[in-house]
């Protein structure tokens, strides 16, 4: 990679890690990438990401060999995404505090809104509490995840994948959105109404700069910008 693609490369992982820490997306744990090629990935710095300065590089991952010792265990979950989804292009690995408070009563967000309709039919749960740091963990983790967006780690954040990083980004939100309005149906003691299979893939749109648009408010006021 060119010098130049790789520290825009650098700039939009570090924007990607403050935007997911300023709306409570992630916090001291958390970590976000972007594929570069058909063989590397570049990772956010190894600290909290919201604490990233700038300039402060991220690391290039191969997707091949050993997994380098000085990089944070649960990033073999993103190696593996890259590895098994040549269309992804973004991963992120976020606690956000709605999902995470619906994971502990073993469910995931149902769709029940806009936003939510780009998870049909469903998210799926990964029913253990363990940290992932071997590649057999990462490895069944991913294999549970399939073709979908993102999948929910009970107790433990979710693992969000896009086509791009800031698609990643926005999903990430639009997933916490979901566990927020079925949580709050819930607190109402209301029984929602979940989107149709028609409804859901009608208004799963990317038209009208619907993800460009989300990204430009989650990534607005970046110092490095």
């Amino acid at each position: 990679m060119e010098p130049d693609a790789l520290e825009s490369a650098q700039l939009l992982v570090r924007r990607a890690g403050r935007a997911l820490a300023r709306h409570g997306l992630l916090h001291a744990y958390g970590h976000c990438s972007m594929r570069l090629d058909a063989d590397h990935f570049l990772v956010c710095a190894s600290q909290p990401p919201g604490t990233i300065g700038f300039g402060v590089p991220g690391t290039v991952v191969p997707l091949a060999g050993d997994f380098p010792a000085d990089l944070l265990g649960e990033v073999r979950i993103h190696r593996e995404i890259y590895r098994r989804r040549p269309d992804i292009g973004g991963v992120v690995r976020a606690m956000p505090p709605k999902a995470m408070s619906l994971s502990t009563l073993r469910r995931t967000p149902r769709v029940l809104h806009g936003m939510g309709s780009y998870f049909h039919p469903g998210t799926p749960l990964w029913d253990d509490v363990q940290l992932l740091r071997s590649d057999a963990q990462a490895e069944a983790l991913v294999a549970q995840m399939g073709a979908a967006p993102a999948i929910v780690m009970r107790g433990n954040g979710v693992v969000v994948a896009g086509p791009s990083l800031p698609d990643a980004v926005v999903l990430t939100w639009y997933l916490e959105d979901a566990a927020r309005i079925e949580l709050d149906c819930a607190a109402a003691g209301g029984q929602p109404a979940e989107l149709t299979a028609d409804e859901a893939t009608r208004r799963a749109t990317r038209a009208g700069r619907i993800f460009e648009r989300m990204w430009d408010h989650l990534s607005h006021g970046d110092p490095e910008v």
